[in-house]
């Protein structure tokens, strides 16, 4: 079945709203999956040759924004669509790559079915969610995974103790509302447990001054495990 979705929380709002506002100069700023470090590429890389192995559907890149990442799973062979909150990030995505598929959508309430998916990549797209959203968020994805389905999530993490940011300007100086919430790898980790996952691999990278990375990162690998045969 889908899920039903529910009234938007307010940071929903925030979040669709700052994008789209940003939209345009965000295009512009955010490197191309080409232009990423050697180890996020390599991660990347990875996650593609593992669901093509795994062959259990297509992969859903959530907070798609403009599709970059998307298009560029698509270019290592994944069957790749994008589904992101903000309608102008969407809007763009279809511009930059009619050939692939991008809609409207939010991953608290995704309109797909149970066991529909091979994989979905969360690519630095959690972080606005308030952590006591998070749970409903990757419920929704263990939901919407087949079993042996494949989880990437990436993005910038705290080093020790969660972290609140609340930006007013953000992507070429636009006014934004929504809030970050950094919380340390293995709090994710735990959370992505309870939700049912295991854990595959984790890569931690530090900020890294030449690069002009400011925050640590983290990539974490989970499956969806399949039903235990009874014995």
């Amino acid at each position: 079945m889908t899920h039903t979705p529910s009234p938007s929380p307010s940071h929903l709002t925030a979040i669709r709203d700052s994008y789209d506002t940003v939209a345009a100069d965000y295009v512009q700023l955010v490197k191309n999956p080409t232009e990423l470090d050697p180890l996020s590429r390599a991660m990347l890389a990875a996650y593609a040759e593992a669901v093509q192995a795994a062959g259990l559907g297509p992969v859903a890149d959530l907070g798609c924004g403009p599709g970059k990442v998307t298009a560029h799973l698509a270019a290592l062979g994944v069957p790749a669509f994008g589904i992101d909150l903000s309608p102008k990030m969407i809007e763009l995505a279809r511009r930059a790559h009619p050939e692939l598929n991008f809609t409207v959508g939010s991953m608290t309430a995704l309109a797909l079915r149970d066991n529909e998916l091979g994989g979905i990549l969360a690519y630095y797209s959690t972080h606005h969610t308030p952590p006591e959203h998070l749970p409903a968020v990757y419920a929704e994805f263990h939901r919407t995974l087949a079993p042996g389905g494949l989880l990437m999530l990436a993005g910038h993490v705290a080093t020790d103790e969660p972290l609140r940011l609340s930006p007013t300007q953000a992507y070429g100086g636009h006014p934004v509302s929504y809030e970050s919430h950094l919380l340390p790898a293995e709090r994710i980790a735990e959370l992505l447990r309870r939700a049912g996952f295991v854990i595959t691999a984790r890569l931690s990278q530090e900020p890294a001054e030449a690069a002009g990375a400011k925050r640590a990162f983290a990539t974490v690998l989970a499956r969806k495990p399949e039903p235990s045969t009874p014995s």
